[in-house]
């Protein structure tokens, strides 16, 4: 895929910000809330990745279409929705960019669903380690015994975490 590259970074109107928090807010539900600010500007990649900086933070994250919170933004605005739970087995798998296997998930929210942006959190503090997109709902995903439940897509120390902009 080659190295994510800044392309262009620029403001966007009152109106694109409102589309893009109420789009959030669709997806994470109230948790949205905590990522509105006073400018908000976007960094096009040379890939099929947005970042939304909010008051020159980068807390959004819009890749393939799905628009979630950034593992930045989850990390400095946390929200309770949309969180599958790892063992601190898992975590150093997990930073490093592992999909997520069902013998290392501790708990799930029940908001979780097939195909939908989920943010991997570690059991002792609940920071998150990553996101990913879930294979199963909440139900189905803790009926699973083994394999794989959510294909992570963004995590510590990759090309979207060191984003120079």
């Amino acid at each position: 895929m080659g190295k994510l590259i800044s392309k262009r970074r620029h403001s966007i109107r009152k109106s694109q910000a409102n589309e893009i928090l109420q789009r959030l807010q669709d997806e994470i539900g109230e948790g949205a809330d905590l990522y509105a600010g006073k400018v908000m500007e976007i960094i096009e990649t040379n890939q099929d990745v947005h970042l939304y900086l909010v008051d020159k933070e980068p807390v959004i994250l819009e890749k393939g279409g799905i628009l979630f919170p950034s593992l930045r933004g989850a990390l400095s605005h946390s929200f309770p929705q949309k969180r599958i739970v790892v063992d601190m087995g898992a975590v150093p798998y997990v930073v490093n960019g592992a999909d997520i296997m069902r013998p290392g998930v501790v708990d799930v929210t029940p908001d979780v669903t097939a195909g939908k942006p989920v943010q991997i959190v570690e059991e002792r503090h609940g920071k998150p380690l990553a996101l990913g997109i879930a294979l199963f709902d909440a139900a189905d995903l803790l009926a699973q015994e083994k394999g794989k439940i959510a294909r992570t897509w963004h995590h510590v120390g990759d090309d979207i975490w060191n984003l120079e902009f």
